[in-house]
């Protein structure tokens, strides 16, 4: 490895502020501690601007290099953790009871922290280095919040880069799809409302859990037979819950649950189909049923030859052979693919140890990417900025 000088030497003081990152997770749109310290240790590092609140807790800093130039690259990291209970031993556990980061967010910010370390100490680049600290990635629309405030407009940027680990179990391992990378996805959630009635009598009344688990069943063959088998598309139903009594026909019931996808035409088709679905079952079980159906992460599409780039400066520090444009596409969701669709970029991931799958109780991240993907981050402003 390849680690730039200045991150190297700050590798304890990243696993310090990683650590405190984790003892200390909070929810989408509530980073306030989170982004208090990111302010902070920016402004310490010698960031020329540091402007805060946008979308509530998102921190944007901007350093210029030695040049001149008119020319701006992006940095983006994501700051939120997830509402689960962490399992994991580590003793630098959650103090947060049911909050954990168990997506590697608090080391994405510790990563970008470090870039920012670098870059405001060398300045060997032509332009400016806009640095973006994401709130609210988990499905809360963070990065639309922050672009509906003007993220693009106050601070624009030719380019942008965005960085996910990933516990492949091989430290440095840097992978990133050309094209469509990450899907789509839309949540959903449907109320059935009918009429509840004692057990013993279920003909008084219109049973909704029997319509819940009968329409979660049918939402199935939206795919099997409307979906062109060689496209890609993913339905879930992760949610139903109904009743409160042995004895009591409920007269109510909520699915809840989500769609993937990859093209925008598959997506529509599945969508029409779910109304319909939800429209015939209301007719023919004498019910009320409402459909909420959102998009909250749009395809993330990675630019070709920006993902070459992204590589090239990735081999610089891990080396050739531990690079790879080669990697498919993946059914997770990103909202930075909102920021790719405003600005051109692209996306990769980085491998770290441990084989604990994301969004687990028992995740642990590996903190030898720390150095890794923070001289990624700040050797791809160099290379796309030279002096």
């Amino acid at each position: 490895m390849n680690i730039l000088p200045i991150i190297s030497e700050s590798t304890p003081e990243l696993e310090a502020i990683f650590r405190d990152f984790h003892r200390h997770p909070e929810i989408g749109f509530k980073e306030r501690r989170t982004s208090g310290i990111v302010a902070d240790v920016l402004t310490r590092y010698g960031a020329d601007e540091v402007h805060t609140g946008i979308a509530e807790t998102g921190v944007v800093a901007l350093i210029h290099g030695k040049g001149q130039g008119n020319r701006r690259v992006g940095l983006r990291a994501d700051m939120d953790a997830l509402p689960i209970l962490e399992a994991s031993d580590l003793d630098y556990a959650s103090t947060t009871s049911g909050v954990m980061h168990a997506c590697g967010h608090d080391g994405h910010t510790t990563m970008l922290l470090g870039a920012a370390k670098h870059l405001a100490a060398t300045r060997d680049f032509d332009g400016t280095a806009v640095l973006i600290f994401q709130p609210a990635e988990e499905g809360l629309g963070g990065a639309r919040g922050m672009i509906a405030e003007g993220l693009f407009d106050r601070f624009p940027c030719d380019e942008i880069f965005g960085m996910h680990n990933y516990p492949t179990g091989c430290p440095g391992r840097f992978g990133i799809c050309k094209g469509p990378a990450l899907a789509g996805a839309a949540f959903f959630d449907i109320n059935i409302q009918g009429l509840g009635s004692h057990a013993a009598m279920p003909q008084e009344g219109r049973d909704a859990l029997m319509v819940a688990t009968t329409l979660a069943a049918q939402l199935n063959t939206i795919l099997s037979r409307n979906i062109d088998p060689l496209e890609t598309c993913v339905l879930s139903v992760t949610q139903i819950h109904s009743g409160s009594a042995y004895n009591v026909v409920p007269e109510k019931a909520h699915l809840a649950g989500t769609i993937r996808y990859f093209k925008d035409e598959i997506y529509a088709v599945a969508a029409e189909r779910m109304e319909k679905i939800c429209k015939g079952f209301a007719a023919a079980h004498g019910v009320e049923i409402d459909l909420d159906l959102r998009n909250v992460f749009d395809v993330l599409i990675n630019d070709a030859d920006l993902s070459e780039a992204y590589m090239k400066a990735a081999a610089d520090i891990v080396g050739v052979e531990n690079t790879s444009t080669e990697n498919t596409p993946v059914t997770g969701s990103e909202d930075f693919a909102d920021m790719l669709k405003v600005v051109p970029g692209a996306y990769c991931n980085l491998g770290h140890s441990g084989t604990v799958p994301l969004h687990n109780p028992g995740f642990v991240l590996g903190e030898e990417i720390l150095p890794i993907g923070a001289s990624i981050m700040a050797r791809v402003v160099e290379r796309r900025l030279p002096l």
